[in-house]
């Protein structure tokens, strides 16, 4: 392999140094990513408006539902890779790598269009406030119809990852970040394109760096040199990227949609509130991304090391997760505390909507541990193949966010508040389940499958050194 390649082997080594050393550029990646959604959020919010605000967020969970799906698979492709990487099949590697396009970009184009035209009877079905329906349906229609770009991005990056590299989609995603922050200024403050200028933004510079992550892959990383009979279509590594796949799509999906029937209950209380949760959102998908990011380390971590059947390295590095989580938790219970409407006034002018997010804010804070305990759990077990945990942890908190809200916030002494606590109490009960569900896959983690074993009807993979 060459000397200058970004792959890291995961199955050596001290599992804390490995899987931090992993996470941080994942993280930093990831705060610049939400850096520029916040901007978006700002420059939205203080330029156009707190409807136009509004607008984007009523769109958030819907988009979200058609991006997980394609997403979701793109995971798959992913942890296939990492499995393969762990056992040494090398050539099997390229060609996961290779079949990724197919997979991924059938599922997006189906996706995409599908976005596009059910963008104005989904939003209008989620009673989307009269002031933020046009606007809603605007930025929809733009982002969903560029979606293939945002999930040609995130699928390559985890090919990436699987492999050990987190610092190459770290490099393109700033690059990514300052682009689109002088595209918004530009179609926002000087074309005055509103919502839609944004939303161009946020298409064409993810498209610039999905094509630049790749070129730069093809350069520095063995595995993205695809030979020509490692190009062809394989059956069996598209049929487990779907089995794989589908379920962490589900998954995913299926949170959206509980997504989108919490926002229902959210557009009901008008567009203060909305606007309200919306900087909410904002702040706490940046809060997310350290637990996200250990999350995901965890997840090549886990896949790199079931191919080296070392079982015992799963464990030791799903402890230094934990860890993790209970301090970032408690730093970030402290936070919203002491500077919750310093926080919610960056994206807000209205001194009302201001107070409602400090106090939502607060209120969900106090959830943070077992939000991470699900990233944790739900990493460790994607590396692993646990595919049925994902479907599991979909529809709980399915069921979570359609069954308690209305009741909550119908409590004449909860009323709007009630949003807040029906997230926090979702994140409570699947922290829990997950607990309970790793606990059990590691007892009988032994039986699962290596690589190896999966693709028995295909003449052995070439396992020299890539």
């Amino acid at each position: 392999m060459s000397k200058r390649s970004n792959v890291v082997n995961m199955t050596e080594g001290n599992p804390a140094k490995l899987i931090l050393a992993f996470a941080l550029p994942m993280l930093l990646g990831n705060l610049f990513q939400q850096m520029y959604n916040m901007v978006d959020c700002i420059i939205v919010g203080k330029c156009v408006g707190d409807d136009a605000l509004a607008a984007v967020g009523a769109t958030g969970s819907v988009n979200f539902f058609f991006f997980s799906i394609s997403n979701g698979i793109g995971t798959g492709v992913g942890i296939v890779a990492a499995q393969f990487f762990g056992a040494g099949e090398h050539s099997r590697v390229r060609r996961a790598v290779s079949n990724s396009i197919y997979v991924v970009g059938a599922v997006g184009i189906v996706m995409s269009l599908l976005g596009f035209f059910a963008a104005s009877p989904l939003l209008h079905l989620l009673n989307t406030p009269e002031e933020c329906i046009d606007m809603s349906i605007t930025y929809m229609r733009i982002t969903c119809g560029g979606s293939l770009a945002v999930v040609g991005y995130n699928t390559v990056s985890s090919l990436l990852r699987a492999l050990g590299d987190s610092k190459t989609p770290l490099m393109f995603l700033i690059v990514s970040c300052v682009l689109n922050i002088g595209l918004d200024l530009t179609f926002v403050r000087t074309l005055h394109m509103g919502v839609a200028g944004v939303a161009f933004a946020t298409v064409i510079s993810q498209l610039f760096s999905t094509f630049c992550c790749v070129a730069f892959a093809r350069m520095r990383n063995p595995y993205f040199r695809i030979e020509k009979d490692e190009r062809k279509p394989s059956p069996e590594i598209i049929k487990k990227s779907f089995s794989l796949g589908v379920p962490i799509a589900f998954m995913m999906s299926t949170i959206s949609v509980s997504c989108i029937a919490l926002q229902w209950v959210v557009n009901g209380f008008g567009p203060v509130v909305g606007a309200a949760n919306t900087s909410i959102t904002k702040i706490e998908q940046i809060i997310q991304q350290p637990y996200g990011s250990l999350g995901a380390a965890l997840s090549s971590y886990a896949g790199q090391n079931l191919g080296a059947g070392k079982t015992d390295r799963i464990r030791k590095g799903f402890f230094v997760g934990v860890r993790f989580v209970a301090v970032f938790s408690a730093i970030m219970f402290l936070i919203p505390k002491l500077f919750g409407r310093q926080i919610i006034g960056i994206f807000i002018n209205d001194p009302e909507a201001i107070s409602i997010g400090a106090r939502g804010l607060m209120i969900s804070s106090s959830f943070y541990f077992f939000l991470g305990m699900i990233y944790v759990c739900r990493g460790t077990l994607n590396g692993i193949g646990d595919s049925r945990y994902a479907m599991l942890n979909g529809f709980t908190e399915l069921g979570c966010r359609c069954c308690l809200p209305k009741p909550i916030t119908s409590i004449p002494s909860i009323g709007k508040w009630g949003i807040w606590m029906t997230t926090g109490l979702t994140w409570t009960i699947t922290g829990v389940m997950s607990l309970f569900r790793f606990r059990s896959k590691m007892r009988s983690i032994t039986g699962i499958m290596k690589p190896k074993e999966l693709f028995l009807d295909e003449p052995a993979a070439d396992a020299q050194q890539a």
